[in-house]
């Protein structure tokens, strides 16, 4: 199967998103324990479009930035050099109590020590998103966009950031742009929203192409049951993955892709890590192999974004998980949250388990 894209074109992939950055203690500490600290520009929409940027792929990224932060400027010069164009406004930061972006502290663990996450987002700038910063007819309908990859990470971050998304997707479906949906979600994002966001998020899903989650994703936004959790044998496991997303493509027909990525954690720095696809009423299954992790923040994303990868180059369907499950693999031997692939080579090489020198 291949999906029908959008020939006259910009930029084969845009995310919108709210950009921040992390700071990881050196040499896989914990952070209470630590002096000595790497930052580095982030997002889980920006991870994922760093498969494309990286192997030359034309990607936008929709952002808001507050104005005159040197922390800003990091982030622009970080997105320059993955080869990414932005747009977004200027926000005063306003008194020292006012906006920035968000700060994520994570530590990566190490062997039988998890790692630790806290994110922290008061006054965060992307909450301020808006529609009506952004014309979206010139993007969408001038510029040309192939696939707009959206998250419910942004679609739940504020009011003005569902209706932003909700507008995307409307303006993407009306100029022929595929439209990829990552639910992402976040109880704390959810809470007291509930209903607004189930509204907003279904029709997000009504209008998408591809649907990405897990089995608590499509559960808690829609309702739609999913595995119980652990101790089965991994092939029970992947058939009830795979009634998921029957269930799922019941409540949205119109979408043409869904997919879930598996993950075993047997420590820190070893995962078994599998997929499941569905594209049209074909199955693509990656049984879960054993990666080594250095860092498993970022690998989901760069699932997503190797299998966007492989849409956008017209492949087979078959490839589509199979270069996912290599970028998300990939991914998590980098200490950025986004994978850095130097070409499709290095990529294969790991589907294909080979890690022998390349001179």
């Amino acid at each position: 199967m291949k999906l029908q894209l959008k020939e006259n074109f910009k930029y084969s992939l845009l995310v919108p998103t709210s950009m921040g950055v992390r700071i990881t203690p050196v040499n896989g500490q914990p952070v209470y324990s630590s002096n000595l600290f790497e930052m580095q520009a982030t997002s889980a929409e920006t991870n994922v479009a760093s498969i494309s940027s990286y192997l030359g792929l034309p990607v936008k990224v929709l952002t808001t930035f507050v104005k005159g932060s040197p922390i800003a400027a990091f982030i622009k010069s970080n997105l320059k050099a993955r080869q990414m164009d932005y747009e977004g406004p200027e926000v005063a930061q306003g008194d020292p109590w006012g906006y920035r972006h968000q700060f994520n502290i994570a530590d990566s663990g190490f062997g039988s020590r998890g790692p630790r996450v806290q994110n922290d987002r008061a006054g965060e700038v992307g909450r301020t998103l808006n529609v009506k910063d952004f014309d979206l007819e010139r993007i969408f309908g001038q510029e040309g966009v192939q696939i707009v990859h959206l998250s419910g990470l942004i679609a739940a971050l504020s009011p003005d950031t569902s209706e932003f998304c909700l507008q995307i997707a409307r303006t993407a479906k009306k100029y022929g742009t595929l439209i990829s949906f990552d639910l992402n979600y976040r109880a704390s994002f959810w809470k007291g929203r509930e209903e607004e966001l189930r509204k907003n998020f279904t029709e997000i899903a009504e209008a998408s192409d591809i649907l990405i989650g897990n089995e608590e994703d499509f559960q808690l936004c829609f309702g739609i049951k999913g595995p119980d959790a652990g101790g089965k044998a991994i092939n029970d496991e992947i058939q009830e993955f795979k009634g998921l997303i029957n269930n799922v493509k019941l409540a949205f027909p119109k979408a043409q892709v869904f997919a879930t990525t598996l993950r075993q954690v047997i420590s820190t720095n070893e995962h078994l890590w599998g997929a499941v696809l569905r594209a049209g009423d074909d199955w693509q299954v990656v049984e879960p192999r054993k990666i080594n992790v250095l860092d498993r923040i970022g690998g989901g994303d760069g699932f997503v974004g190797g299998m966007l990868y492989g849409i956008l180059k017209g492949w087979d369907s078959e490839k589509w998980p199979q270069f996912g499950w290599a970028t998300g693999a990939l991914a998590t031997t980098f200490l950025t949250d986004y994978a850095q692939p130097a070409d499709e080579d290095m990529v294969w090489s790991i589907w294909e388990g080979n890690a022998r020198v390349k001179r």
